[in-house]
């Protein structure tokens, strides 16, 4: 049925949510902060119908998505399947091990991540033991202009045409998160050229991060970084690290692109 607006003219009424996108607000209700949720919990998180979420968690355990635990529920195990088997997946396996060794080096915590619409996705990350944390868990979505992965992918972009799209303001984590386009577009066009760009507690207090792109037939397919505390100085010996170990995750791509994997591109990893 049409519904009248504030000038009163009628207008369509929205759809009711589909099944499926009660199922993917039930399974979004799950976080790092509760792995395990019980049918009230999971109720109020997804803002569904208690009636609904048992509907919907008895189908989804008998699908292999959602697991009994206990007195609760957690996402299955076998999830973990669906969320490897995309082509930055595979870039997250053939990085790991470079990953690893530069931590181990430079004694810093280490990001991979990819760049989707005005945000980065973070894949992997390794964190030292002195660190503050990641900004964000294994495969949130972080605003691009709060971190230093997001602002090296979007260097590698069309900078006329960004400035043009990204949104105004744009979204802040912290009190020192670039908001403006102006200033963001500045610092963007010195990433391109110098090929790093940087935030300093920008994406996450006491948290300061260098990140480089990890560059296949001149598309940055994702972007590394070292995050530190903020009141530590990365050496120049650190950044050259960072850049030598996303040239040698992007050799290990582009190696398998030309073992039959050329389908990949252009699309975005």
């Amino acid at each position: 049925m049409p519904v009248a607006n504030s000038e009163n003219r009628a207008v369509p009424a929205a759809d009711p949510p589909s099944i499926l996108t009660k199922v993917f607000d039930l399974l979004h209700a799950f976080n790092t902060n509760n792995r395990v949720m019980t049918l009230s919990e999971l109720a109020r998180a997804s803002g569904l119908p208690k009636s609904t979420v048992h509907r919907l968690i008895a189908r989804l355990i008998d699908l292999g998505a959602v697991e009994p635990h206990r007195s609760g529920y957690v996402v299955s195990v076998e999830m973990l399947s669906l969320a490897t088997n995309t082509p930055a997946g595979g870039m997250r396996d053939a990085a790991l091990p470079f990953m690893a060794a530069l931590h181990r080096w430079s004694g810093h915590s280490v990001q991979l991540a990819v760049l989707r619409q005005f945000d980065v996705v973070l894949l992997e990350t390794i964190t030292a033991p002195d660190s503050p944390g990641p900004p964000g868990t294994l495969g949130s979505r972080i605003p691009a202009n709060c971190t230093a992965l997001g602002k090296v992918l979007l260097s590698r972009e069309h900078l006329d045409d960004l400035e043009a799209f990204l949104p105004r303001p744009m979204p802040m984590r912290t009190r020192f998160s670039v908001t403006e386009v102006d200033p963001l577009v500045i610092e963007l066009r010195k990433a391109r050229t110098s090929g790093i760009a940087y935030d300093r507690e920008e994406s996450q207090l006491n948290l300061a991060s260098a990140a480089v792109p990890i560059v296949i037939r001149d598309y940055a397919v994702g972007a590394l970084a070292v995050s530190h505390p903020a009141d530590v100085e990365i050496t120049a010996k650190v950044e050259q690290a960072l850049r030598e170990t996303a040239a040698q995750i992007a050799r290990v791509c582009r190696d398998d692109l030309q073992r039959g994997k050329a389908h990949y591109f252009p699309h975005e990893f």
